[in-house]
This record gives structure tokens, C-alpha cells and sequence, in this order.
């Protein structure tokens, strides 16, 4: 019997729905450069900033559609492009704002976060020829090793002022695991063995150190020495990006990623990665999915398990399908292709917004479109990466793999 994920007619209905993600997402662009946050029908909304990490995400998406033989999608990732060359960037100091406001207004943080995804689109946009983009690679990795990158720690720090002169005392896993997943990116677009180094180095600690030690429930938040924050944020359970408690999307997506590298190293991947990944994956999977009668998983849980904000956010089973996908990929066991069906049908079922289009970002405990942390539909980062995992090698990443020609 060929598993589901296999089936020529489901990667045709993943292309029809990677297709209908890019063109709700077409209106992105922003005059001097970068994207727009787009609201429930796709429109921008010229209100809110215009924000590094969405940028970057948009020129990755777009960039990778490019070299799926998408029209137009070389044009669109080079606007969003534009805007980290132009004015996300700092001239002054180098690197690159959070953000520029409707006013011209400059929220100057840098963060590991946001440079990060800057990476992944330089990456993706190097890999597909895109005009300028090998030079913005060059500057961001070497931004990222000046400012961020912690040879001593074998971890990123977490976040500066403007000019570089005030180093935030906070450390975060979520800015690491997005390293991750731009230093994979980086070695494939440079060929540089060393970027896939480091992310070894960083997912050792978090998978093999932190989550194994913690009954595969990862610490998000440390201080400055590293030592976990337990209950950081828990009157605040539902931050945006410090959210209190464990996240059942990060163990998620940590598998997958926790894979790609063991994938892009080869025989010299360490022996307990696989397994790691199917720990994470588990742990994520009982803690979070249906737990509260309802189908779908909760944002977070607390230390032992139980579900703290029982939300819905689209990210979550888009990166359960890419988790379960990696799974399947990696060991051919059945039961995650039986789950990889069961996160699309309930993709298709809830998520999927069959009338506005794109996916609703965020979902009640009840399954209803709601928008108290996620309002609109940002970007497309997370849903269209999860119609190309699955018809992906684990290795090379996804931008020359697509080069390359995958299904």
C-alpha cells in the first residue's frame, strides 16, 4: 500500500494549495521595500509597521516559489528583499531594525530573532539568483557571527539596542531554533561546513541537554548564564514570542529541524538525534494534541503537562504536518503517516480559510477564528513550508532541493 503522504494525487492537491497561499499573499509588498502585515483577506495593513522577520519570511516564501518555476514570485521576493537592503537597514550601525513604522518611525532593536530569518532569505534568495542577494548573505552571517553568535556558549544571545552597546541580560531558545534552521540554509547557499557546525552545537544542547533532561518538554526562556527561567512570563501566558510554559509547536518543530540536520550531516550525524526527534514529537503530541476535548493543539502547557492557553495557532499543525512528514522521511514507520493524514485533516477541516483564503492564524479552544495574540494573516511562512516538507528531501534544505526539482 503506498502511504499517504506518497500518493502522486495528494503532493498534486499540496501544489493546488501552495498555489492558493501564494496568491492570497501577492499584495505584500510595501512601497520603499520589505512586506506588509496582511489582514483576513490578504490586504495590507498600512497601520502596522513593516517588520524585519515578516519581510524575511516573504522573500523566503517567494524566493522558493521562484524556484518552483512560480511566474512572478521572483519579482515579489525581490520587493520584500529590497526592504532589508534598504530601510530595515541600519547604515549607521549595520544590521537591521525590527521594524519601520507608518511614519518612518524606527523601532531600533536587533535581534537574534529577526537576523536570523534575515539569513534564511538571503540564503533562499542566493540559492535562486535573485539580484543582491549573496551580498546581503555575506553582511547578515557576518553581522550574526560579530553580534549574536556565542563561540563560548555554542549559543546565540538573544537581543542588542541599536548601536550595539546594551546587551539584553534575557537568552531564548526560540531565537536558536530559528538559527537553526538559517544555518542550514546558509550552508547550503555558501557551502560552508562550519554553519552546519554550530547549529549542531546548539541543537546538542537544547534536544540532547535541555529537553531530554526535562521529560523532552524544552525550556524556552534563560538568563544571562543560561540558567532556565521556569516561570518567566506566567503572568503574561499568552507574549507573543515569551509565551510562560512549554510550547508544543517549538518541540514540534525542533524535531523536524533536529532531523534535517542529522540529514545534512551524514555519517557524522550523532547516533541519538532520530530518536530525540521521535521523543520530541511524542512529548509534543500527548501533551498537546485534543487534550481538552476539543480536536487541534493548545500554544502551551505548564511543566507537568497540563494546557495553559488552549489557543490555536495555524503554526502549530503546520509544523506538526513538517514534524510527521521528517518522521516518515526518516525511519519509514507507518504511524507518522497516519498522523501526518490526521494534521492535514484537521488543517482542512479548521484551519484552511476556505473563503478569505490563506489559514486563519489563530483559533479558539472551540475551533473558532479569534485574534487575541496573532490578529490577520501575517505571512505564509509556516503554511507553504508545510506543502514542501513533505515532498522534500530531508537534506539538502528546501531551497536547493527545489532547485534541484523536487515533486
Amino acid at each position: 500500500m503506498t502511504a499517504w503522504i506518497d500518493q502522486p494525487s495528494h503532493h498534486a492537491w499540496l501544489e493546488v494549495e501552495s498555489q492558493r497561499l501564494l496568491g492570497f499573499g501577492r499584495r505584500f509588498p510595501a512601497p520603499d521595500g520589505g512586506a506588509h502585515w496582511l489582514d483576513d483577506d490578504g490586504a495590507p495593513d498600512p497601520t502596522r509597521p513593516v517588520l524585519t522577520w515578516i519581510s524575511a519570511r516573504m522573500a523566503h516564501v517567494y524566493a522558493l516559489a521562484h524556484l518552483r518555476g512560480t511566474p512572478g514570485a521572483a519579482d515579489l521576493a525581490a520587493r520584500a528583499l529590497a526592504g532589508l537592503t534598504g530601510p530595515l537597514h541600519d547604515d549607521e550601525h549595520r544590521g537591521w531594525f525590527a521594524s519601520v513604522g507608518p511614519d518612518r518611525e524606527v523601532d531600533g532593536a536587533k535581534s537574534a530573532y529577526a537576523h536570523a530569518f534575515v539569513i534564511l532569505a538571503a540564503s533562499t534568495g542566493s540559492v535562486a539568483g535573485l539580484p543582491g542577494a549573496r551580498a546581503l548573505l555575506d553582511e547578515a552571517l557576518a553581522v550574526y557571527l560579530d553580534r549574536f553568535w556565542d563561540e563560548a556558549d555554542g549559543m546565540a544571545r538573544d537581543g542588542w539596542d541599536r548601536a550595539w552597546t546594551v546587551l539584553d541580560e534575557y537568552r531564548g531558545v526560540n531565537a536558536n531554533m530559528h538559527s537553526v534552521e538559517a544555518m542550514l540554509a546558509a550552508a547550503d547557499a555558501t557551502g560552508d561546513p562550519a554553519w552546519q557546525a554550530r547549529a549542531l552545537r546548539i541543537v546538542t544542547r537544547v534536544v540532547d541537554g535541555w529537553a531530554r533532561g526535562n521529560g523532552w518538554r524544552i525550556p524556552e526562556h534563560f538568563d544571562s548564564a543560561w540558567r532556565p527561567l521556569l516561570e518567566h512570563n506566567a503572568d503574561r501566558p499568552d507574549d507573543q514570542f515569551k509565551p510562560y510554559g512549554a510550547t508544543i509547536g517549538h518541540g514540534l518543530e525542533w524535531a523536524r529541524l533536529t532531523l534535517h540536520l542529522h540529514a545534512a550531516l551524514g555519517d557524522a550525524a550523532p547516533g541519538w538525534m532520530v530518536e530525540a526527534a521521535r521523543q520530541l514529537y511524542r512529548r509534543a503530541v500527548e501533551d498537546g494534541w485534543a487534550v481538552d476535548g476539543a480536536p487541534g493543539f493548545v500554544y502551551t502547557t505548564d511543566w507537568s503537562g497540563t494546557p495553559v492557553v488552549r489557543t490555536r495557532l495555524h503554526w502549530v499543525p503546520a509544523e506538526a504536518i513538517g514534524a510527521a512528514a521528517a518522521l516518515y522521511l526518516a525511519t519509514g514507520d507507518l504511524a507518522y503517516d497516519a498522523d501526518y493524514q490526521r494534521w492535514w485533516d484537521y488543517v482542512a477541516t479548521y484551519v484552511i480559510d476556505h473563503d478569505r483564503g490563506s489559514w486563519h492564524h489563530e483559533l479558539d479552544a472551540e475551533n473558532r477564528p479569534t485574534a487575541t495574540v496573532w490578529p490577520g494573516k501575517a505571512d505564509l511562512y509556516h503554511a507553504y513550508q508545510s506543502t514542501l516538507v513533505p515532498r522534500s528531501p530531508l537534506a539538502p534544505g528546501l531551497a536547493l532541493s527545489q532547485r534541484a526539482g523536487a515533486v
